[in-house]
């Protein structure tokens, strides 16, 4: 979830003084964007996982910081709760076989924590929501021990002024109340970066906006939370409504901190940047060390070479707004942008999980090389609500999409749309320079799915209502995680999983 920071209580002066170093930042980063060349170069891909510890018998094991210590690579971070941890993958660039890479090292990865997941009795679980959680597991005690995340629940606090209230419908209707963030470790997602120059950034970003919500519709891995069937991708409801500031009472036009936008981006990436700031009050007010540099000193080093200005206050105050598909500046490798895609879960297996990753970038590169009034007839509100609906009912929302040039919309069933989005995705990988094997290789898991509609989250629904025949509904969440694991153990990709549990 971001920078980690070493202050944990701040004083209204802090916030004051971090709110004029945002201010500054803004005006640096829109000098560097108007800097003839910065941000240009290959496009690239990186991945982030976050996942679950789990026990002997799949119960959240609050271990995160012991099993990091032991696997001893900065590239495994630890997560808001006791139980989470991270992963994160080397950028490599988009021509070539950009997922195999991704793949190949977050599988090192995960073989590596789950080794020194271990010596503690414990293994890894890749899955958007882990279907074992209890209320117990998610209150302050299970927050990680660490100033950024205490911080973080304190700051959301302060601005929400009330508990936290969760409202989500589905075939067990749930409500409840908290009074801390720790709820929101319960959701666990694959995020996909893209870098993007910053000329073309504009009409990527748009098109990642409207492609994300049939790439949802596919990819659901979330049906379940503290023993209620919800929506297909319960973590886009609960994650929303787990970190929003606005309290009761309070002006309720502002929109909440996780959301897929306000509308189409007119502006240029500039304008993402200071929505952040104009309409988020700052939750983690540490400042740096040094303030941004003033005109005429802009990227210099004390060497006089170029060398990006790091932004840290704008970088810190962006990790703490969650847009589904967020902006994201970079001051490493002479400063770029990137477009950072938070909607799609973790799990089931790899090869999901790459699939889903290439779906989205190649629809998205293919969106973004047509005609712009084309791609975004579709009124900005329509592609919001269509995101909902596809992270509620999955493979059956029926999702309304752009049809031709002059303004007209269709709506389909998002099962047919993903058939006919998966040859246009595959043009966008191709045109980007990626291998037509690995297109054709991971779309054909998406096209495959699809015709299932076997996703993730509509194989946890048949297997945990097969293991209700015989078990209440604690004992066949267990049975199911169980052979979750199992089947995730093999790397199949899901629409070939065998509907059932074990007779035990």
């Amino acid at each position: 979830m971001g920078t980690d920071i070493d202050q944990e209580d701040f004083d209204e002066r802090d916030y004051a003084r971090f709110a004029e170093r945002l201010e500054e930042c803004l005006s640096t980063l829109g000098q560097l964007l108007g800097r003839a060349g910065f941000g240009t170069g290959p496009a690239s891909v990186g991945a982030e996982l976050e996942l679950f510890l789990v026990d002997g018998i799949g119960r959240p094991l609050p271990r995160n910081q012991a099993i990091r210590a032991a696997a001893a690579d900065p590239r495994v971070s630890v997560e808001l709760d006791r139980f989470n941890l991270e992963l994160n993958a080397s950028p490599v660039p988009l021509a070539g076989r950009p997922f195999a890479a991704l793949g190949g090292e977050l599988n090192v990865l995960l073989d590596h924590v789950a080794d020194s997941a271990k010596d503690h009795a414990g293994r890894v679980a890749v899955i958007g929501i882990l279907p074992t959680l209890s209320r117990a597991d998610l209150g302050p005690g299970m927050i990680t021990e660490v100033p950024r995340y205490r911080a973080l629940n304190t700051g959301l606090r302060r601005l929400r002024q009330d508990g936290f209230r969760i409202q989500i419908a589905g075939d067990d209707p749930l409500e409840l109340a908290s009074d801390d963030v720790g709820l929101e470790g319960a959701n666990s997602s694959f995020q996909v970066h893209l870098r993007v120059d910053p000329a073309d950034f504009t009409r990527t970003y748009n098109a990642v906006q409207l492609a994300t919500a049939p790439v949802l519709a596919v990819s659901g891995n979330s049906p379940t939370f503290l023993g209620h069937r919800l929506w297909d991708e319960t973590r886009i409801a609960l994650f929303k409504q787990s970190v929003d500031d606005r309290h009761r009472g309070g002006p309720r036009r502002r929109p909440a901190r996780t959301a897929l936008g306000t509308g189409w981006l007119r502006g240029g990436p500039l304008e993402l940047f200071t929505e952040s700031v104009r309409l988020h009050q700052p939750l983690l007010p540490a400042l740096h060390q040094l303030p941004p540099p003033v005109p005429g000193d802009l990227g210099l080093s004390a060497g006089g070479g170029w060398q990006a200005p790091p932004l840290d206050e704008l970088r810190l105050h962006q990790s703490t707004v969650w847009r589904w598909n967020r902006a994201i500046y970079d001051p490493t490798s002479g400063g770029h942008l990137r477009i950072e895609m938070r909607a799609l879960p973790a799990g089931p297996t790899m090869i999901d999980m790459l699939a889903n990753a290439a779906f989205l970038v190649g629809l998205s590169l293919w969106l973004a090389g047509q005609d712009q009034h084309w791609t975004y007839a579709l009124p900005f509100e329509r592609a919001d609500h269509g995101f909902h609906r596809a992270a509620q009912h999955g493979l059956s929302a029926r999702l309304c999409w752009p049809a031709g040039p002059r303004d007209q919309m269709r709506t389909l069933p998002a099962a047919k749309l993903v058939a006919e989005l998966v040859p246009v995705a595959r043009q966008g990988l191709r045109q980007a320079g990626v291998s037509a094997a690995e297109a054709d290789g991971l779309l054909a898991i998406i096209a495959a799915r699809a015709a299932s509609g076997q996703t993730g989250a509509a194989w946890q629904r048949a297997t945990l209502a097969a293991a209700e025949r015989r078990h209440d509904r604690q004992r066949a969440l267990a049975l199911m995680l169980d052979c979750y694991l199992h089947c995730a153990d093999t790397g199949l990709p899901v629409h070939t999983w065998p509907i059932g549990t074990p007779a035990r």
